[in-house]
Parts: C-alpha cells; sequence; structure tokens
C-alpha cells in the first residue's frame, strides 16, 4: 500500500471514529475502543486455541452462519465442559464462554438484541474476574 494510500485511509477512519464518537469526550471513547479491542483480541485467539484444542470435533458451520461453533460444542458435550476449560486455562490461561465471545456479541448487536448491553457487563466481569 502506497504511503498516500496509508494516509487516505487513515483520514477516512479517523473521520469515522469521529463521527461513532459524537459528542463523547475523546478520553472516554478511548477507553471503550480499547476495552473493545481487547475483548476481540482474547475472543479471536481463544476460539483459535479451542479450534486447535478439539480438532475434528470444533464445529464447522457455514460462513454466512451467526451461530458461534463452539456454543454448539457446549450444547454437545456438557460433560466435557470442565475438562475443556480446564485445559484452556492450562494451555491459554483464561477462558471465555460462548456467549461472551466477540461472535456473540457481534451478532447480538445485529439484532439490536435487548440483553446486548447486560451480557456485554457480565462478559468484562467474567473476563475481568
Amino acid at each position: 500500500m502506497s504511503d498516500s494510500s496509508q494516509q487516505q485511509l487513515g483520514n477516512t477512519l479517523w473521520a469515522i471514529a469521529d463521527q461513532l464518537r459524537g459528542a463523547m469526550n475523546a478520553d472516554d471513547f478511548r477507553d471503550y475502543m480499547l476495552a473493545f479491542l481487547f475483548l476481540r483480541y482474547l475472543s479471536d485467539n481463544y476460539e483459535i486455541a479451542a479450534r486447535k484444542e478439539l480438532g475434528s470435533d470444533y464445529p464447522e458451520l457455514e460462513a454466512d452462519s451467526y451461530l458461534v461453533p463452539l456454543s454448539i460444542w457446549y450444547e454437545l458435550n456438557p460433560e466435557d465442559v470442565d475438562a475443556f476449560e480446564k485445559q484452556m486455562r492450562r494451555k491459554i490461561h483464561y477462558v471465555i464462554k460462548p456467549s461472551y465471545l466477540w461472535a456473540s456479541i457481534a451478532h447480538q448487536a445485529r439484532i439490536q438484541s435487548a440483553e446486548l448491553l447486560n451480557t456485554l457487563q457480565a462478559g468484562f466481569k467474567y473476563i475481568e474476574t
């Protein structure tokens, strides 16, 4: 990507962030965005590790599916969840419940679920503890 293209992309992203921020203080907005970026990072890494850990048992879904593969695995294997989470804590040192994964949060946002705020609060609290 050329320098001018990068500059143009940076300006466009900045304008979008400014528009999203609205009347919110820039420092407050930064804190919210960092929290969401952190959640996305943890979630993506967790799903990659879970896919690796479960191997062929990891559910494969259509690309346009709104379902979270790990939530399906949890439903189909309730007797194995504790052992799986224990293994994930050993390997990557944390666990994220399927309902708190980024894909679940994004789906709730897309359908404008009334539970989105509660799920976010519970998810951040779960990760924090």
